[in-house]
């Protein structure tokens, strides 16, 4: 997501990068001004071919907009996983004393302040997208005083993303401690490895859809006996059918779940040590 949004915005700069000077009030000017030599002289790579669009649209601004509220729905996306994950039904992660604050009348409690403050601030960012495109919906050509308007929208957006991005690195830098032992109780306590009972069945020449209804039957099986399916015998395995052996037991251990996911772009070990890296690379490129 954050590579798009990299991508989205420099492919923003190629239409920001145009320059307006000299198309004056709306029609050009009667003096012989160069203005590709003034557009070159401050770093333009084009200027605008056209004196009244030049003056009436603020589209390069909407498009950033746009490309800003995508950015802020990336992150308040990110903000709402950290929020889950830090609550106390979750316990996944234990966040640090610099992202955080106590409560005001629960000294116990941390307050996930940086991610609920970003998922706040997109509101702000979507609204200015929304006020802008409401600026310029009806304005006929050429400049109007209403495009005063798209100031206060275009600054603020850029403080507000930015300052965003900003805290949630730090987040992510500092202000997180995972919590391995509560992860590995929260994957074993489940049948999220059901899936893996049926792939097992299917590698064993089992056809995938006879495979996927003896599943069902496994977890009735496990849920009547109050069983998880770690814990069924081998005997309560084959009676469901022959094809199970004593391999089952770890192709449906968690981390065997996890790293069996090896296909490109997984969530394998392998795949996303790799992604990591090839993350790593193009943050190094750019």
């Amino acid at each position: 997501m954050a590579q798009r949004d990299y991508e989205r915005l420099g492919d923003v700069a190629k239409r920001v990068i145009t320059c307006s000077l000299g198309a004056v009030a709306l029609a050009g000017t009667t003096f012989p001004i160069d203005r590709q030599y003034t557009a070159d002289q401050l770093g333009f790579e084009r200027i605008y071919t056209n004196s009244l669009d030049a003056v009436s649209d603020r589209d390069f601004a909407i498009e950033f907009a746009g490309a800003a509220s995508l950015i802020m729905v990336h992150l308040s996306r990110l903000a709402e996983e950290v929020i889950f994950w830090a609550s106390e039904e979750f316990r996944f992660v234990t966040l640090t004393d610099s992202c955080s604050t106590g409560s005001s009348i629960m000294p116990q409690k941390k307050n996930p302040d940086v991610p609920e403050l970003v998922r706040g601030k997109t509101g702000r960012v979507f609204g200015h997208l929304q006020g802008l495109l409401t600026m310029m919906k009806g304005l006929p050509l050429a400049y109007n005083k209403d495009l005063q308007e798209d100031k206060e929208a275009l600054f603020d957006t850029v403080k507000t993303v930015n300052g965003c991005l900003q805290a949630m690195t730090i987040l992510l830098h500092q202000g997180l401690e995972f919590r391995p032992q509560r992860l590995t109780e929260a994957v074993a306590s489940d049948f999220s490895n059901a899936t893996d009972v049926a792939d097992y069945l299917a590698a064993k020449g089992v056809p995938f859809r006879d495979s996927y209804n003896l599943v069902g039957t496994v977890v009735k099986t496990s849920l009547a006996a109050g069983k998880l399916l770690k814990d069924l015998t081998l005997e309560e395995w084959q009676t469901i059918h022959p094809a199970f052996e004593a391999d089952i037991y770890d192709a449906i251990a968690p981390r065997q779940v996890v790293a069996a996911r090896n296909s490109l772009g997984g969530t394998g070990f392998d795949q996303v040590r790799q992604a990591l890296a090839n993350a790593q690379k193009m943050v190094e490129m750019d």
